[in-house]
């Protein structure tokens, strides 16, 4: 019987423009229609189209034309997901004409018509649930896939303050700031992956095509070839004989990653790993504790307590150990004791770390206090993956050389010890 009222219910959601967590997903029609004996278009968010045309004709319009405004030759772009610049730069022109007194319906309306495809939609989403009553940390809610739960509390807060202009801008800082130092160290370890790439790939075609073509003439002479010349004839006749199962391990090896990082215990593993490792384990960990006070500094400065505050910022820390002992925290600090003691007890977080957040709750300046560690943590992060860079490229030069040295005298020391035979 729950099963049959499960099943019905995600049927009923889905008939009626609803997702399984129960919130209204509406789209957007593009309509034509006449208006006192003159013509008018537009658009308006409806759940059904019926629905968009029983609200136009409250509006006193006669509808000749209703589309679908994702319909179209260009449907599979209006259906991409907004980028992330987009929506941070959509919320910071929008505290930009609130704060110099524009309504909240013309500014959304505004932006609307300059924003093209999915971004477009949203902000027209956005326009007619506040147009029809509803809040605009509501009508964000609703939009989950663009607005996360840090934009929508913020905006909350600044709607119910009567601050919205200042709370738009500090969400608009946050994510401008988060998106200069999101990916650094990805940065910094590109160039060593493409090197190591390069070099697999090199190895690979002269073990397989170059070193078999040259060796074999030497072979059918009964050479005696030397030893580096063996372990590279040895590894390419493997490589050629078993290429299909170094395939299968290869894809083995892949699906088994995705599923340990899909796994909860996987995920907690691998960070705990990567969080062990020299240097790059202190700049993962630094990186993380920046994005940690910044996001809690943003919240804490928009009005938001610090046990909800901390909510938040765990759905937007990507590492499980640190996500954890945040979890941690939180249940300590609500069940009364002190910030810097939580944080300490979770042993994931440095004694400077501790001590900050020991000092901004007893002199009753926390948010100030995060702005200063976020600051000199984001210096020692930007130091930290220049340091690792600069030591990690002359390595890998230097195995790159390696590699390249060996397998040139694996294949021109037969050559040499054959022109020494003939002379």
């Amino acid at each position: 019987m729950q099963k049959r009222v499960r099943v019905w219910n995600r049927t009923h959601r889905r008939r009626h423009g609803q997702d399984a967590r129960g919130i209204w997903k509406m789209a957007v029609f593009v309509y034509r229609a006449m208006a006192s004996g003159s013509p008018s278009s537009g658009t308006i968010a409806a759940d059904t189209p019926r629905q968009a045309r029983d609200l136009l004709r409250e509006r006193g319009l006669v509808v000749t034309d209703l589309s679908d405004y994702r319909a179209g030759g260009k449907a599979r772009v209006r259906r991409r997901r907004a980028s992330r610049y987009q929506t941070t730069l959509f919320v910071r022109e929008l505290a930009t004409l609130l704060g110099v007194g524009v309504p909240l319906l013309e500014a959304l309306g505004t932006l609307g018509e300059q924003y093209r495809g999915r971004m477009a939609g949203t902000i027209m989403l956005l326009r007619d649930r506040v147009a029809g009553g509803s809040s605009l940390a509501g009508a964000m809610r609703e939009q989950a896939d663009v607005f996360d739960d840090l934009a929508v509390s913020i905006t909350a807060v600044g709607e119910d303050a009567g601050t919205l202009e200042t709370s738009l801008e500090r969400l608009a800082e946050f994510r401008e700031r988060s998106q200069q130092f999101r990916g650094r160290i990805a940065n910094a370890l590109i160039y060593p992956a493409i090197v190591m790439t390069m070099a697999v790939v090199a190895s690979l075609f002269l073990m397989t095509f170059v070193v078999p073509r040259i060796l074999e003439p030497l072979i059918e002479q009964g050479q005696a070839l030397p030893w580096p010349t063996r372990v590279v004839k040895g590894a390419s006749d493997f490589v050629l004989a078993w290429w299909w199962g170094l395939g299968i391990a290869v894809l083995a090896c892949v699906g088994a990653l995705v599923a340990m990082f899909r796994s909860e215990g996987g995920r907690r593993w691998w960070d705990g790993v990567i969080l062990r490792l020299p240097m790059l384990g202190d700049l993962v960990r630094k990186q993380a504790i920046v994005r940690i006070a910044v996001v809690l500094g943003t919240l804490l400065k928009s009005g938001i307590v610090f046990v909800r505050a901390l909510q938040i910022t765990q759905a937007t820390t990507k590492n499980v150990v640190l996500k954890e002992a945040l979890v941690r925290c939180e249940r300590a600090v609500g069940a009364g004791g002190d910030i810097g003691d939580a944080l300490r007890d979770t042993g994931a977080f440095p004694a400077t770390v501790i001590q900050v957040f020991s000092i901004g709750q007893q002199s009753g300046r926390m948010e100030e206090m995060l702005d200063r560690l976020a600051a000199a943590y984001d210096q020692q992060v930007n130091s930290a993956a220049q340091r690792l860079t600069a030591v990690l490229e002359p390595v890998l030069i230097v195995m790159l050389a390696l590699v390249v040295l060996f397998l040139v005298m694996a294949t021109v020391l037969p050559i040499l010890e054959a022109g020494n035979a003939i002379q």
